[in-house]
């Protein structure tokens, strides 16, 4: 069980502090014969499988069907569509975004049969300072549409989406801030885990006489206790009652 990372979401929907406590090993390197199985494409600064599929390495879509017809809908929105995995490493050597270690194209490398038999390590992308802003700034929205569709009033919102791979747990406070959580499915203690965060939150960074209130947490207290709570949700489970 694991807690994989922790965000704070002010009252206006945007992100005020994010942690990344634990990211599982995702990685597959092969060595690969010409012509590659994928198709690869550029997407921000990187190259992502776009569609197929072996041995665990995966694009956005399954098929050629599929990819196009995301692409349509992502053009139609204005939006890309989701990624899959990026290349990471070719022949052991770390790429550069869509370069290679040596100032190669990544994509022209890769579509010289002279450079084959070639090792490729496949891996889940990090995300970017900006996907998060954007991805706290869409949960934001989702959570407030979470309250509207509501048949009662007084909805509490999303407290909770859950994939086959890990649960997303959220806590909002009366004054709006949100405590979100993304852990493994089997981990328990979340409640209390959330409401411990909370206080480490009211402690360390409302009692700082340097924190404005909706500005960007930088404590240092504020760092150590957080991730103190987090090994402690992790090796004992749940803090108290209700979890």
């Amino acid at each position: 069980m694991a807690i994989f990372s922790v965000y704070v979401v002010n009252k206006a929907g945007g992100l005020i502090y994010q942690l990344d406590h634990y990211a599982p090993r995702a990685d597959a390197e092969k060595t690969f014969s010409f012509p590659l199985e994928f198709v690869l494409r550029p997407h921000d600064e990187r190259v992502v499988v776009a569609f197929g599929q072996r041995d665990g390495v995966r694009g956005a879509a399954g098929s050629r069907r599929e990819w196009a017809a995301g692409r349509g809908r992502a053009a139609a929105h204005g939006a890309l569509p989701a990624v899959g995995h990026a290349v990471l490493a070719i022949n052991g050597a770390e790429v550069n975004g869509r370069l290679t270690a040596d100032g190669k194209d990544v994509l022209e490398f890769l579509s010289n049969p002279a450079n084959y038999p070639v090792s490729i390590r496949f891996g889940r992308h990090r995300l970017s300072s900006n996907e998060k802003l954007m991805l706290a700034s869409m949960f934001h929205s989702l959570f407030a549409i979470g309250s509207q569709l509501s048949p009662e009033l007084g909805s509490s919102g999303i407290e909770m989406l859950e994939t086959d791979t890990f649960k997303l747990h959220c806590f909002q406070t009366l004054t709006g801030i949100k405590f979100v959580v993304l852990a493994d499915p089997r981990q328990t203690g979340i409640d209390s885990l959330l409401r411990k965060i909370y206080e480490i939150y009211s402690d360390f960074a409302l009692k700082n006489p340097f924190y404005s209130l909706e500005m960007p947490i930088r404590c240092e207290l504020f760092d150590q206790n957080l991730k103190l709570a987090l090994e402690a949700a992790e090796k004992a489970g749940p803090f108290g009652p209700g979890s």
